[in-house]
């Protein structure tokens, strides 16, 4: 009546549009109240999103530079609360009310939570339910894709679900294995079709990671619960347990007294080392927790730290969740995944590596001896091995043998002793080079080991078995191939070559400058400003397709470090990736990579997914991606906008929150959702 009263007063003309309005304004308010998030109003702005942007035009769409090639199918101290979104509560971004809170409660993950996505101007949100919503399961369908009713892995005797990595946890063709004699059962063995298209769980109490650098020195004990090194390594301060945490005091089996000090001396008796000007790139072998590595941060130096999965119970996994470099591999009868002439320095304190096996050292010809030509092939010319163990400076007939069995193969290979010392506490190091020019090779009296023939095309080292013969530093017309790298930082944004010519030419500085160039401006206008990424709690990010590591140079400056992966059916781009100072691997995405479950935060992929699904699954695919990543941390897929929707409604499949940018990034967080596990370990 009020209403009919006031629209009285009102002319013929002006009714109609004074109705309009009061609907309009009814309806807008219902509609507010009603909406699951304020961005479901175009006109309104989430002020949570880091999606929103001036321009909703998309960025040209620059696919890398790499096309792949044809291969052969062959204490207890107070500690700052940890939100589930992903950080401390200090200094993050404040979740937002739909982040997914895992239930501490129960002794295993929730079944399900609820996950709700939210996007700015510039993105589309999709919500997803406990079993993935009716639109997720539309999108699927259109897009051809099948979404599976997701499980828990099933893993095998022995093995801990919430650890399990598919290749080196494969226990059926471990028992299958004729030898273990070279270490054979800490190879990779990959289960066949159909592959693993599992989760897996979460173990007790985890929570996100602590902050780098606090990480270095401490993590949350629930998240790596393996306490077997606090006695094992007792006496050399390895890892101790306090409280809620595992600390890390700095120690190793040839460095009681500390890493700082052991670092040090090693810069005293070598000072060509420089550390972080000469020498960037490190391989750490038999790394033990990682500590080498991680203190070398603190001079500009990045340590491929490797171990296998043995019975130093998760060690290569405290190095990860520390925030170091660091991966799973050990030299048994396959070559490592890295490129010739890789590293810069080579570093092994009681690796218990027997580097003179297979040969006969004490014939008047050494045969072998395949894992130090397996360090040769990587060590680049002119680069330092740095070898710490009892040989070096204990006396006993073993020692002695040993060490006269060093002394040999060495010398068979070219290796020049550079310094031979003992510190304050009486441990031995002895400091080896590798030769610049090829000429030593061919003045040895004897060709033993023998001389690798000449290979030609592609030799990739992904699953080669390790040679018995030497392998000479390729070395391009212009003598390119064995040139030290200018000192670093400067080396970053400088093209060298240890590869043929004909890949150099394919590989060109043009190329490689605008590679960097694109990275550069796309990473600081894009990733930066429009991606809903909290950079601040990125500490260990991997690229699954690196090209020339363009993505890697452009984060240069933020305080992380990135696994540059280059596919093995790829151009081989890794050399020029090891010569700007920055570190990676070969690896087929078909396959899991050598790392343990929830090692990184941030997963980066860029137009890669088409050409992998015509080899094996996008849920396969999709599995290894959630089992390597993080809860509350970020995948972002670059690609076509026909690959972005058959990859999107498989992550919301898995209570992923995601938005899609600029029509070809999907930025997705994951959640602490798994399927619900009755038991975390299979015995």
């Amino acid at each position: 009546m009020a209403i009919s009263s006031a629209l009285s007063f009102l002319s013929d003309r002006k009714r109609p549009i004074v109705v309009s309005v009061f609907l309009f304004l009814l309806l807008s308010s219902l509609f507010l109240l009603l909406s699951p998030a304020p961005a479901a109003l175009p006109f309104f702005s989430f002020p949570s999103s880091h999606l929103s942007s001036s321009s909703s035009s998309p960025i040209a769409a620059t696919p890398p530079p790499l096309t792949p090639v044809s291969v052969p199918a062959n204490a207890s101290s107070p500690e700052t609360p940890v939100d589930a979104s992903g950080g401390s509560n200090a200094g993050a971004t404040a979740p937002t009310r739909d982040a997914p809170q895992p239930d501490r409660s129960r002794s295993t993950p929730p079944a399900a939570v609820g996950v709700r996505g939210s996007a700015g101007t510039n993105g589309t949100s999709r919500g997803v339910s406990a079993g993935g919503d009716g639109a997720g399961a539309a999108a699927a369908a259109a897009a051809g894709v099948a979404v599976p009713s997701w499980e828990v892995c099933e893993v095998g005797k022995g093995v801990v679900a919430a650890d399990y990595i598919p290749c080196l946890d494969n226990v059926k063709a471990v028992k299958a294995l004729k030898s273990l004699r070279h270490m054979e059962h800490r190879e990779r063995h990959c289960p066949t079709a159909p592959r693993p298209r599992c989760l897996v769980p979460l173990p007790t109490g985890y929570r996100s990671p602590l902050p780098w650098p606090r990480s270095r020195d401490m993590i949350w004990y629930n998240n790596v619960p393996h306490p077997k090194l606090v006695e094992y390594k007792k006496d050399q301060n390895w890892v101790r347990k306090s409280g809620n945490y595992f600390v890390f005091p700095g120690g190793g089996t040839q460095f009681k007294a500390g890493v700082t000090k052991y670092i040090r001396f090693i810069q005293q008796i070598m000072p060509n080392i420089e550390w972080g000007t000469h020498t960037r790139t490190v391989l750490d072998v038999g790394c033990g927790v990682a500590s080498f590595g991680g203190y070398l941060l603190d001079r500009n130096v990045i340590t491929m730290s490797v171990a296998p999965k043995d019975e130093h119970e998760a060690q290569i996994q405290f190095a990860l969740e520390r925030g170091i470099p660091a991966l799973l591999a050990v030299i048994g009868t396959q070559k490592l995944p890295f490129p010739d002439n890789s590293f810069d320095v080579i570093h092994c304190a009681r690796c218990r590596v027997h580097w003179y096996a297979d040969g006969k050292y004490f014939k008047p010809l050494l045969i072998c001896g395949k894992p130090l030509l397996e360090l040769n092939r990587v060590l680049r010319p002119g680069g330092y091995y740095i070898w710490s163990a009892t040989p070096v400076y204990r006396r006993g007939k073993r020692d002695e043998d040993d060490w006269n069995a060093m002394v040999t193969l060495t010398k068979s290979i070219c290796w020049r002793t550079v310094v031979k010392s003992k510190d304050v506490n009486r441990i031995g190091v002895v400091i080896y080079q590798k030769p610049t020019s090829n000429s030593c090779y061919f003045e040895r009296k004897q060709n033993e080991p023998p001389l690798c023939p000449s290979r030609e095309g592609s030799h990739s080292p992904w699953y080669a078995p390790l040679d018995s013969c030497l392998l000479l530093p390729a070395v391009s017309s212009s003598g390119e191939g064995n040139s030290w790298p200018i000192s670093w930082p400067e080396r970053l944004n400088i093209k060298y070559s240890n590869i043929s010519d004909n890949a150099s030419t394919q590989f060109s500085q043009e190329k490689f400058d605008s590679d960097t160039k694109h990275w550069k401006d796309l990473v600081s206008e894009v990733y930066f400003n429009e991606f809903a990424v909290n950079w601040s709690t990125v500490r260990n990010v991997m690229d699954m397709n690196a090209g020339f590591g363009g993505f890697a140079a452009s984060l240069i400056h933020k305080p992380l470090w990135v696994m540059n992966v280059v596919p093995f059916d790829h151009p081989e781009a890794l050399p020029i990736i090891f010569n700007r100072g920055l570190i990676g691997v070969y690896h087929d995405w078909c396959e899991s990579f050598n790392t343990y479950p929830r090692t990184y935060d941030l997963v980066h992929m860029s137009y890669l997914l088409q050409g992998l699904t015509n080899r094996c699954d996008i849920i396969e695919v999709a599995a290894e991606i959630d089992r390597i990543l993080r809860p509350g941390k970020w995948f972002v897929l670059q690609d076509t906008e026909q690959v972005i929707r058959k990859m999107d409604p498989v992550l919301r499949s898995l209570h992923y929150r995601t938005a899609i940018v600029k029509q070809q990034f999907l930025v997705a967080t994951k959640g602490f959702w798994r399927p619900y596990s009755a038991g975390s370990e299979s015995r």
